[in-house]
């Protein structure tokens, strides 16, 4: 009894004679033996230019690298940094300038929580500041993030500074304040 397993009854035939019952004991016990064994001849099988892609002979590539066209309509498509940056540095610090304010505040990025809030516009500090927007108010404002963070159990956040923001002036003084009351910044 013979078995065809291609579209064509000329190619792939074997007989049934290699399946082993259950009775039956391996004659080796190497895992080659656990093979069924074939007996085939290469008359059995087509010449490379009889072959066509309609009878599938012809294996074509899986997957391949996307190409910038594709890439361009997917723009949304997430990097690398993106996907795990909020895992490797999930404190976020957050600093707002107003013209009468200093507004600073610590958020977790998967859940956005805030972990820690500082302002001049508080009650304790609007009056007791001479200033709201000074060097002495920053310093203050930083003293203030860096301890409530400590509080909440948070030893190491980052800060990401604007598209052209440099890190100066008053907003060096409030990260710089913050270093040095024992926040590590990463």
């Amino acid at each position: 009894m013979a078995a065809c397993i291609s579209s064509s009854p000329s190619l792939f035939l074997f007989s049934s004679n290699f399946v082993r019952t259950h009775g039956e004991k391996p004659t080796s016990l190497s895992w080659s033996s656990s093979f069924p064994q074939l007996k085939l001849s290469l008359n059995f099988f087509p010449s490379p230019s009889t072959l066509t892609l309609n009878q599938g002979f012809i294996v074509q590539a899986a997957w391949t690298r996307r190409s910038r066209g594709e890439l361009a309509k997917k723009p949304n498509r997430k990097s690398w940094k993106q996907k795990t940056d909020m895992y490797m540095r999930p404190f976020l610090l957050n600093v707002f300038f107003s013209k009468r304010f200093i507004h600073a505040k610590v958020m977790h990025r998967g859940t956005s929580k805030v972990i820690s809030v500082a302002t001049t516009n508080s009650k304790d500090l609007r009056n007791t500041l001479p200033s709201l927007t000074d060097v002495n108010a920053c310093r203050v404002v930083g003293k203030l993030i860096a301890e409530r963070s400590k509080e909440a159990d948070v030893f190491a956040m980052s800060y990401e500074a604007r598209k052209d923001e440099r890190i100066e002036g008053r907003l060096g003084i409030v990260l710089d304040t913050i270093k040095e009351n024992g926040i590590i910044f990463v």
